[in-house]
This record gives structure tokens, sequence and C-alpha cells, in this order.
């Protein structure tokens, strides 16, 4: 009688062990803003002419990117690097959609964001809007941008904000990836979210 109280005792000890700990929450490279009440959603139209929120996208990673065409070295740079992380991620790439958000309506028309976008990776969207608009989202994602050295109507370069938002699954801001990253910490931090 006595070893079957034991026996019963020991297995309601176990029982009521310490419950395990859940996985710890992962580490990224790039900057957590997790939580962040700015930037939540959009409606552009992309280069197919398609008007698009960011709902269309539920189920994927996506990275904002906020740039123009005409863009000599961070635009191309940033989409160069989105195109090799997503490389590096081999199938769980197709889980990844970028977008990139044209600060410039006045010369990004549809058909030059449908050959210069697609050209970096064919998966990636060219997104634009009306000036009045963009100023507006621009505001909501806390973007800057203005046009510098003017030479003419359509001869001008825009300063702009270099980084790159990254959105959860879920359609939830989580990351800000600043520029110069790198391919392969984008790839890390990708594959963590998409792990999630």
């Amino acid at each position: 009688m006595k070893r079957l109280l034991l026996v019963a005792l020991v297995a309601a000890l176990t029982a009521c062990g310490p419950a395990e700990t859940p996985p710890p929450e992962p580490r990224f490279l790039a900057t957590d803003i997790t939580g962040a009440t700015w930037g939540r959603d959009f409606r552009l139209t992309d280069h197919t002419g398609k008007v698009r929120t960011l709902a269309d996208f539920r189920g994927k990673i996506v990275a904002i990117f906020f740039g123009y065409t005409h863009c000599p070295d961070v635009c191309p740079t940033t989409l160069s690097d989105f195109a090799m992380a997503i490389r590096e991620l081999g199938p769980d790439g197709k889980k990844v959609q970028v977008l990139f958000i044209t600060v410039d309506p006045e010369r990004d028309t549809a058909e030059l964001l449908g050959k210069y976008v697609p050209s970096f990776n064919p998966t990636f969207l060219g997104m634009y809007t009306d000036p009045a608009s963009l100023a507006e989202l621009a505001r909501d994602f806390k973007v800057v941008y203005q046009k510098n050295s003017i030479k003419g109507p359509t001869e001008y370069l825009i300063d702009h904000s270099a980084g790159t938002y990254i959105f959860d699954s879920q359609g939830r801001i989580r990351l800000h990836i600043a520029y110069g990253t790198g391919p392969m910490a984008i790839a890390q931090d990708l594959r963590a979210l998409l792990a999630q």
C-alpha cells in the first residue's frame, strides 16, 4: 500500500513539474520596431495596375522600401541586396514580398517601374500613387524625401530615407533594416521571422 502511494505521489509531482519554457524570441541584426503604431497600411497601385493594400500579402514577409528609379546608388544597391537575400533563402524566398514605393511619381510611370523593379527579381513589385497621397503615406512611415540637384523639370535627384521596413506574415511591422546591411544579414533576419 505504501509503495502504491509513493508511486502515485511521484507521478503527481512529475505532472506538476516546471512547464516547458517557450523558445526565446529571435535576436535580430536589424532594429526591432515590433509594436510601432505607425506605418500600419497603405493603398497603392502596383506596376501591373492592380490596387494593393498590406492585407493582399498576408501570409508573407513584406519588405517595403521607398526610392526611385533614377537613384544612382542607394536604391539599386538595396534592391540587389534583397534579391541576393531571397536567393539565399532558397524555397523560403517565395514567402517574401518586396515592395518598392516610388518617391518620384512625376517620372516613375507604371511602365518604367515595371521594367526597373522586376529586373532585380521578377517577384518584386513597383508601387506608386499620386503626390498628395505619397506625402501622407511618407509621413505615416516616417520617411522623408526632397528633390535635389535640380537642373530641369525632369532632371533632378531625390534625397530620401534609405531604410527598409519589414512586416511579418501577420501584417505587423517588425524591423527596420538600415541601408548597407548586406544580403547575408538580411537573409538571417528574414529566416528568423519565417521561423516564428
